[in-house]
């Protein structure tokens, strides 16, 4: 059964375990993305394998609107894709908390985000 939602449940909130990420996670790059991702013995809500957050620098992006819009983007990005690598993480009962970091200095429209997106859940598939 597919699902396009984002819960709560989804969202990578816990800063013990974003600093843990961040310290002992691997890394890759598919432009205009950095990600940092770790596998997790138990994520805190077990109903979803993976847990994800987004950021964009406020460096980059000085106005909180751009920052938001995408995030927003790449979310949705995100949710409409994510079923695969959640399928494939279920079967062999394992979780991931993954970080996704905007680079770019220009907001990429949608369509580059969806492509992106489909391009880091395939190379997180593939590499765990």
């Amino acid at each position: 059964m597919k699902t396009y939602s984002f819960t709560k449940e989804e969202r990578l909130k816990s800063r013990k375990l974003i600093e843990t990420l961040f310290r002992e996670g691997k890394a890759f790059s598919v432009f205009p993305f950095r990600i940092i991702y770790l596998p997790v013995k138990e994520l805190p809500v077990n109903k979803y394998p993976v847990q994800v957050g987004f950021s964009a620098s406020s460096r980059r992006f000085p106005h909180a609107v751009d920052r938001n819009r995408i995030k927003r983007l790449a979310r949705e990005a995100w949710r409409l894709q994510k079923q695969g690598l959640y399928d494939h993480l279920r079967t062999e009962s394992r979780q991931l908390a993954v970080f996704l970091v905007y680079t770019d200095k220009k907001i990429a429209d949608f369509s580059t985000l969806h492509h992106k997106i489909s391009v880091i859940l395939e190379k997180l598939k593939n590499s765990y």
